[in-house]
C-alpha cells in the first residue's frame, strides 16, 4: 500500500476529532510542581513498539520513521500528528497503524532497525515526560458520606460530550446519594496521602498512559490495600495499552474494536449476575443503543464475574470493522474483579452521552460504585 493510501485508511479508520475541551474545574492545587521524571518509557529505546507521540516528539526517529515508511507526517489527520495531548498518537504504536492502514510487515521491520539505531537523549527523555504532571490538588471533604474520587486527566482519544454527560451524572448520583464526590484532571492526584482521603476512585473515560510510574504504584496499592474502583467505557478502549497490571489484572480485558458502520446500533443486554449487588436494579434484560465494544480476550476466564453481556444476534459487532473477531455467545459487556482486597467494576457502555440518563443504566453504576466503594448491605455475594 503506497503511503497516501495509508493515511486516506487512517483516516476513515479513526474518530473524526478529538473534541477539545476547558476541563472540569479542579480543586485548588497547593503549589506548582517540578516536572515528572519517572514517567514510563522514559529512558525506553525507540521502536515500532513503543507509543508513536514519543517517535513524533523525536525529530530524528520522526524523519527515520517518514524515511522509512514514505509516510508525510503532515498530511496526517491532525489527531494522529498532534503531539500535545489529547493525541490518539499516545495510544497508538507503529504496528498497530499497520492493522488499520495496511502497510506491509517489512515496512514496519524496517522501520523498526532505523528506530533503534537512534539514541535517546535528554531532550527525549523531558518531552516524553511532559504530558505528566506531579500536581496535587487538594479536596474539601470536611463533610460526611463516602469519599468518591471521579479521575478525569486524558491523554489519549477525548470524547467531550461523552466525559462530560458522565460527569454529570455522577455527580447527580452523589447528590442524590449524600456521597461526597470531587473531580480531577491531575494525575498528581495518585498519590497515597490522597487516595487515603477516598473509598473509591472513578475513571471517566480515560484514554491514554495517564501516570508516573510512582503514581501507577499508587493506584495499584490503593486498590490492592481495598479501595474501590470504577470504570467506564473508554478506560478500556485503547488500541495499545503501556501498563500490562492496568489492562490484565485490573480491567482484565484488551480492547479489539467496535463497530464503525453503523457505530451505534440498538443491541440486547442480557443481565447474568443477577445477584451482584450492581444488578440489583436490573431487570432480566433490556434493549438500548451504544457503540458497543468487544473485546480481545473474555474476562471471564480471568475471574471475572460477568454481570451482563451482549446478545450477539441483536446487533452486528463487526460492521464497518472486518478485523473483529465476534466474541460469540458469551460477549460480557459489564463486570466485576476482587483485586487484592479491592473492588473493580468496569462497564463497557457509555459513548453515546444519552447512556448516562438511560435508568437502567445509571441504575447499575450507582449500584456498582455503591459495591466498588464499601457502603454496606451488600449481601452474602457481594464478592
Amino acid at each position: 500500500m503506497k503511503p497516501g493510501i495509508f493515511i486516506a485508511a487512517l483516516a476513515v479508520l479513526l474518530p473524526a476529532a478529538a473534541v477539545a475541551h476547558e476541563g472540569h474545574q479542579a480543586a485548588p492545587v497547593v503549589a506548582v510542581a517540578s516536572p515528572v521524571t519517572d514517567c514510563p518509557g522514559r529512558d525506553t529505546p525507540f521502536s515500532a513498539q513503543m507509543p508513536l507521540i514519543d517517535i513524533l516528539l523525536s525529530p530524528a526517529a520522526r524523519g527515520a520513521l517518514g524515511t522509512a515508511t514514505g509516510i508525510d507526517f503532515t498530511a496526517m489527520p491532525d489527531i494522529v500528528s498532534r503531539t500535545e495531548p489529547p493525541s490518539f498518537a499516545s495510544i497508538l504504536t507503529v504496528r498497530e497503524a499497520v492493522g488499520w492502514g495496511g502497510l506491509p510487515q517489512e515496512v514496519i521491520g524496517a522501520a523498526d532497525t532505523a528506530l533503534r539505531d537512534i539514541p535517546v537523549t535528554d531532550a527525549d527523555r523531558v518531552a516524553r515526560c511532559a504530558r505528566y504532571d506531579n500536581n496535587v490538588p487538594t479536596f474539601d471533604l470536611s463533610g460526611t458520606g463516602p469519599k468518591i474520587l471521579v479521575f478525569e486527566k486524558i491523554t489519549g482519544f477525548r470524547d467531550g460530550p461523552s466525559v462530560d454527560a458522565a460527569h454529570a451524572a455522577l455527580m447527580a448520583m452523589a447528590s442524590r446519594e449524600g456521597w461526597q464526590m470531587v473531580s480531577t484532571e491531575m494525575g498528581g492526584a495518585i498519590n497515597p496521602q490522597t487516595l487515603g482521603q477516598f473509598d473509591a476512585i472513578i475513571w471517566n473515560n480515560i484514554s491514554g498512559d495517564v501516570l508516573s510510574l510512582s503514581q501507577r504504584e499508587a493506584l495499584r496499592d490503593f486498590v490492592e490495600g481495598g479501595g474501590g474502583f470504577v470504570a467506564v467505557h473508554g478506560s478500556a478502549g485503547d488500541p495499545a495499552y503501556f501498563w500490562d497490571w492496568y489492562v490484565d489484572t485490573l480491567i482484565g480485558a484488551r480492547f479489539a474494536g467496535h463497530p464503525r458502520d453503523p457505530q451505534f446500533q440498538d443491541a440486547r443486554v442480557v443481565v447474568e449476575g443477577a445477584d451482584h449487588p450492581a444488578a440489583a436494579d436490573l431487570p432480566a434484560e433490556w434493549v438500548m443503543r451504544d457503540e458497543w465494544y468487544s473485546f480481545k480476550n473474555n474476562p471471564r476466564d480471568s475471574g471475572s464475574r460477568i454481570i451482563a453481556r451482549l446478545d450477539e444476534s441483536t446487533y452486528l459487532p463487526t460492521a464497518g470493522s472486518p478485523q473483529i473477531v465476534p466474541m460469540g455467545e458469551d460477549h460480557p459487556i459489564a463486570w466485576s474483579r476482587i483485586v487484592g482486597k479491592g473492588r473493580m467494576f468496569y462497564s463497557a457502555i457509555g459513548h453515546m452521552p444519552e447512556t448516562y440518563e438511560h435508568p437502567l443504566y445509571v441504575a447499575m453504576l450507582e449500584d456498582a460504585i455503591h459495591w466498588a466503594a464499601r457502603m454496606g448491605g451488600e449481601g452474602p455475594n457481594a464478592d
